[in-house]
């Protein structure tokens, strides 16, 4: 006895620690449980969540009973056995139904019988039509018996077999729909309005029914029928508005079955049936002069019914949103708005109303947002996709009722809302929507340059436009701000796109957004002063028939142009350099500074080539002082050219801050050092050549340029020298080279004996000098560079 219960305490000791560490393992189990639903809640609908966490409790469960009760696997063990153990439950088991084949036997086969009974009796039907076996009033009353029959058996089915009575009851409706068109088209045993009352009678059962049965598939074959009937029982007489009024009872009365049962393929059915029908009727049969006022209220209230039928689960049902649900919102909107868009423009008066029927459109959709947002009735994303088709329909009305202008500008105005409100407020719907806005902006402003800019005539004062007066200027600038408040905001961390899957697209706005800002800015200007000089030059158009002669002449002030050009120049220099300071002091962008640094290098180099040509022409029409009875050729012709000078020279400063600052490295630094050397070498070369022009020389393009190109090298060498730079010495090498092969293949060729006496004593002394240069400072020169 002792032994025994010596040995019981132990197995109570044993006992007592199973239980603690059961009890340890049952809170860590659900800590683990506890932690999961904490991180599935983060991610997962409410639904799905409620699920899942039923799941994880039921195998928590499981796990505890386990835990608890070590032998369940015993227990299981011996059911499995005794399962093996008597072959005929086994064989009872196998014996019992597979899913298809309870899917044949339940529901395809009774589907195919009631077809095949209605094809029965249509082929009965026609039979004893076509052998005049029975009176037509006759016929009719049997099928009538037949299918009401059929009817009350499915009815009575209901309690036992619901799913059979169902397919029977819905059978039974399609031959009372098939006999009812028969009786009303064939034999003209009904008038139209009681065949009509009838079926509509026919429909409501069937609305009663598929809610009694809790069967769609009543609900669709009602719903293919009552849709039938108005083509069944069409007299070719046109009225629509019986058609029209008939749809309308019945989509309503699918709105609220739909609605009561959650059935989500009937509102798509009754959708496509719709508008298939309307739209069918307004292609075939629509004529204004009848249908307007009939063919517009009917489309607002087909709009209107599935308008609510679509939010009505939304708000009442507080169901989320999803992307067929999406769908077809936007497809009613969009449906209604193409439709009456046609209609109206097939209107002699409402063709005037297309902008304000858009602007309707907007109007609807922002009241429902509003009320959708004030009473909280939905989750967000029903409210920006009903903002969004606002903002879509404001869009539209722009290019429709407005002109030129004021459309750039809204939707310029309108890309910038949406751009905010999608990075600000998190909507990625709206950041993908102010993308094609950007684009429809950008494109607007420049089709307005295109045509404002270019209709100008003489003869038509009212086209003139006032420099930088205008509301062509206006709309730039303020498209300027639109597009400078997304860019900063696109460049702000702390609001990233959400656009994961548009990741390409948002980098490549980053380079998008500054150049179109960049080049609105730049060229809203730009074709300002363009377009002042082209004024001018169309107004300096003379007709002037001279005594004696049969025919006028013609003249124009081409010196304007040559203006133009340079004026152009100036502020693309002045420009490119006031964005490199703005760049330094605050901006301080690599890119920008890359990109700035080779504009203005390119415009340098226009304004050495193009532009001192220009200057070159107006000092030629200075001298000869061609048509200067018509045109003034003042001194300004020759004072243009130092304030152009000035431009020049503040685009080269600009630039070397702006390398000094972004680029401090070798190459570049030496790559400017060239440019600038070159500039200053052209612009005397060039004022060089003007002075002697005015004073008369022959031999400007010889004698002077050779002893100023010489010059020029043995200041560069020098400068070289003092300042160790290798580059600059072999660059005025180079140029001194070029010096001579001009003297010797060119400057010679028809110079006098004085003039090759000045240039080779010159040029020859200047490289004496550079020689003693290069010998006294030997020691001084490496190939080290103090760049």
């Amino acid at each position: 006895m002792s032994e025994n219960r010596a040995k019981i305490n132990q197995l109570l000791e044993k006992q007592e620690i199973l239980h603690e560490k059961q009890e340890s393992l049952s809170e860590e189990l659900n800590e683990l449980r506890n932690e999961i639903i904490r991180l599935k809640n983060v991610a997962t609908a409410p639904l799905e969540k409620e699920k899942e966490i039923q799941i994880l409790n039921e195998n928590l469960l499981e796990d505890l009973k386990n835990i608890a009760s070590p032998r369940v696997q015993e227990e299981t063990k011996i059911e499995t056995a005794k399962i093996d153990a008597n072959p005929s439950e086994t064989i009872k088991a196998s014996q019992s139904k597979s899913d298809i084949e309870k899917f044949i036997g339940e529901n395809l086969i009774n589907k195919i019988g009631i077809a095949i009974t209605i094809i029965g009796v249509a082929i009965g039907a026609k039979y004893s039509i076509d052998n005049d076996l029975i009176s037509p009033l006759t016929r009719i009353i049997l099928a009538y018996l037949m299918g009401i029959g059929l009817l009350g058996f499915g009815i009575k089915l209901k309690s036992n077999y619901e799913n059979y009575s169902a397919v029977l009851v819905s059978g039974a409706i399609a031959i009372l729909y098939f006999i009812t068109y028969m009786a009303y088209s064939l034999y003209n045993l009904f008038p139209q309005l009681f065949a009509f009352i009838l079926m509509l009678i026919f429909t409501v059962f069937t609305v009663v029914a598929a809610i009694n049965y809790n069967k769609q598939v009543i609900a669709h074959i009602g719903l293919v029928g009552a849709y039938a009937v108005p083509f069944l029982l069409s007299d070719g007489s046109g009225k629509v508005a019986v058609l029209f009024s008939y749809m309308t009872i019945i989509n309503i009365g699918i709105l609220f079955i739909a609605f009561k049962k959650y059935w989500k393929a009937l509102h798509f059915s009754s959708f496509v049936f719709t508008w298939l029908i309307f739209y069918s009727w307004f292609l075939g049969k629509y004529e204004t002069s009848e249908h307007f006022m009939m063919g517009s209220s009917f489309l607002f209230l087909f709009f209107a019914i599935f308008y609510v039928l679509f939010l009505a689960y939304k708000l009442v049902r507080k169901e989320k949103l999803n992307k067929g649900n999406s769908l077809l919102i936007v497809a009613n909107s969009l449906l209604f708005f193409y439709l009456g868009y046609s209609i109206l423009s097939l209107h002699e008066t409402g063709q005037h109303l297309l902008g304000l029927f858009t602007l309707i459109n907007a109007i609807i959709h922002s009241i429902v947002s509003i009320i959708i947002y004030k009473q909280n009735l939905a989750d967000k994303n029903i409210f920006y996709l009903i903002s969004g088709l606002v903002l879509l329909f404001i869009t539209i009305a722009f290019p429709i009722q407005l002109d030129g202008n004021w459309v750039t500008l809204l939707w310029a105005s309108e890309a910038a809302l949406l751009f905010w409100i999608g990075r600000t407020k998190k909507v990625s719907l709206y950041e993908a929507m102010s993308y094609p806005l950007m684009i429809l902006a950008f494109t607007s402003i420049l089709q307005d340059w295109f045509t404002v800019y270019n209709s100008y005539v003489v003869e038509d004062t009212e086209t003139r436009i006032t420099l930088f007066l205008n509301v062509n200027f206006l709309s730039s600038i303020l498209f300027i701000v639109s597009f400078a408040f997304i860019n900063k905001l696109n460049s702000k961390l702390k609001y990233p796109t959400l656009l994961g899957s548009w990741i390409k697209v948002t980098k490549l706005l980053s380079y998008v957004l500054p150049f179109i800002l960049l080049f609105t800015l730049y060229y809203s200007i730009r074709i300002e002063i363009g377009n002042y000089w082209n004024q001018l030059f169309e107004d300096s158009a003379l007709s002037i028939q001279a005594v004696g002669e049969e025919y006028s002449n013609y003249y124009s002030n081409y010196n304007l142009k040559d203006f133009k050009i340079i004026w152009i120049l100036n502020y693309s220099l002045l420009f490119f350099s006031v964005l490199s300071l703005v760049n330094i002091k605050k901006l301080k962008n690599r890119k920008l500074a890359f990109a700035n640094v080779g504009l203005s290098t390119l415009t340098i180099l226009v304004f050495l080539t193009l532009g001192l040509y220009s200057l070159s022409e107006l000092r030629e029409s200075y001298i000869s002082q061609s048509l200067a009875e018509y045109y003034q050729r003042g001194t300004f012709y020759i004072l243009i050219r130092y304030i152009s000078f000035v431009f020049a020279a503040i685009a080269l400063t600009s630039s070397y801050f702006q390398v000094k600052e972004e680029f401090a490295t070798k190459k570049y630094k030496i790559a400017f050092e060239y440019l600038l050397g070159i500039s200053i070498l052209w612009i005397f070369s060039s004022e060089l050549l003007n002075w002697m022009d005015i004073s008369g020389s022959t031999q400007s393009y010889k004698l002077g340029l050779s002893i100023l190109w010489g010059s020029y090298s043995l200041l560069l060498i020098a400068y070289g020298i003092w300042k160790n730079k290798k580059h600059v010495r072999i660059g005025a090498i180079a140029l001194f080279a070029l010096t001579l092969v001009k003297l010797f293949f060119y400057d010679i060729s028809h110079m006098s004996t004085i003039a090759k006496t000045i240039v080779f004593v010159s040029l020859g002394i200047l490289l004496l000098i550079i020689s003693f240069l290069y010998n006294k400072y030997k020691n001084s020169i490496t190939d080290e560079e103090d760049v």
